[in-house]
């Protein structure tokens, strides 16, 4: 199983549990259409599990491939300070993984054509 892989989808967190309802259907989603991918959540505050918590228990379970992805919008000061040294802290304490961070997801360009296409429904006007 060392060849396995997993994405944690990593969110701000919130008191509200409703909140995590969006990642919730992303990771349900992301299960459906990747049967074989191990999709956990994780959150910075507020919800749990933390980050450690999920990368621990991915390793632990014989996971050596972990891609991070940040579901937020832009690259705050949390993905710019917070997020990348708890990778760094998890990739010194389970240094036979390969854990990787990707951009948050609100900067990718499909990501953002389907929220201007979303905006464009609302506004009364077509992207046709």
């Amino acid at each position: 199983m060392s060849e396995a892989h997993a994405v944690v989808l990593f969110g701000h967190g919130a008191r509200d549990p409703e909140w995590a309802r969006p990642m919730q259907r992303t990771r349900d989603h992301l299960r459906a259409q990747a049967p074989g991918l191990r999709v956990e959540l994780a959150f910075l505050e507020f919800m749990a599990p933390t980050l450690e918590e999920v990368i621990d228990t991915l390793v632990r379970d014989g996971i050596r491939h972990i891609a991070v992805v940040p579901m937020f919008i832009a690259q705050g000061g949390h993905l710019k300070s917070d997020l990348p040294k708890l990778v760094d802290a998890a990739r010194a304490r389970h240094a036979g993984s390969e854990i990787t961070l990707a951009p948050a997801v609100g900067e990718a360009d499909g990501v953002v054509a389907a929220m201007a296409d979303y905006a464009l429904g609302f506004g009364g006007v077509s992207s046709d």
